[in-house]
């Protein structure tokens, strides 16, 4: 842990963000070895993330992240740009087919924020499953788990807000 510190500090003082200190900073294999050391419920990242906030606050860095728009708003305008929620839906499935869970689970939470589309929401639940079943920690599990779920029942309440009959 003192190694994470430090070289959270480290970046910190050198001015990176958040996100390059935690896409950067990596813990060595030979102590994630280590049986009181393994990431079974927490892991290195969300060690690394607390210690920015406990040194940094709660402002990651990015001067678009200090006041930014309504999420749902800017999902729908990344999706116009991508050529509608379908269109970044499946390079979601995509993405995630090929094993990069991190960015499909990014890009269908994008597509289903601007759609009220059943099946985007129920793809959502299927790439969060899938990104579960590649985490070690309990805590990420249980997140993109949760995440799941409440896709499905999304899904649901769409579908039957939609009515038995098909709209014209």
């Amino acid at each position: 842990l003192e190694r994470l510190v430090a070289d959270v500090l480290a970046g910190m003082n050198a001015g990176a963000t958040l996100d390059e200190i935690v896409h950067s900073v990596r813990v060595s294999d030979d102590l994630l070895a280590r049986p009181w050391l393994r990431p079974i419920y927490d892991e290195p990242e969300f060690v690394v993330r607390n210690t920015y906030r406990l040194f940094g606050g709660w402002w990651d860095g990015d001067p678009a992240h200090l006041k930014p728009p309504p999420a749902g708003a800017l999902a729908r305008e990344l999706a116009e740009l991508a050529g509608g929620a379908e269109a970044l839906a499946a390079r979601a499935g995509a993405l995630s087919d090929a094993g990069d869970h991190r960015l499909a689970c990014q890009l269908v939470e994008l597509a289903a924020q601007g759609s009220e589309d059943p099946a985007i929401w129920r793809l959502r639940s299927r790439l969060y499953l899938a990104r579960a079943e590649h985490e070690s920690s309990l805590m990420a599990k249980g997140v993109f788990t949760e995440a799941a779920r409440a896709g499905d029942e999304r899904a649901t309440s769409l579908e039957s807000a939609a009515g038995p009959y098909p709209a014209n």
